[in-house]
């Protein structure tokens, strides 16, 4: 059994669809995004962490992979960060 399924669910996430949770390698594995850059991005607002497992590793939901993908995309395009966030703020992305 790996961490993310162990991971105790909150009580506000009781009788809802329960989420799959990734713990940071997967996201990184999956997005190419570094470690430090995900969690500068958690810490920044742009991304939130679900939950944490027991031994604190860090677990992110699904919705997360869209919006790496869109920050990348966005960047691309030339915005800042400065500029992704306000958009992620007024919920626009």
């Amino acid at each position: 059994m790996r961490g993310w399924e162990r991971a105790v669910v909150p009580d506000r996430l009781v009788g809802k669809v329960p989420l799959k949770l990734f713990k940071i390698g997967e996201v990184m594995a999956a997005t190419g995004i570094s470690r430090q850059t995900i969690h500068d991005y958690t810490v920044g607002g742009f991304i939130e962490e679900e939950e944490r497992t027991p031994a604190g590793h860090r677990l992110y939901a699904e919705w997360v992979f869209e919006r790496l993908a869109r920050i990348r995309s966005l960047q691309i395009k030339g915005f800042s960060l400065k500029q992704i966030k306000q958009l992620i703020d007024e919920e626009k992305i």
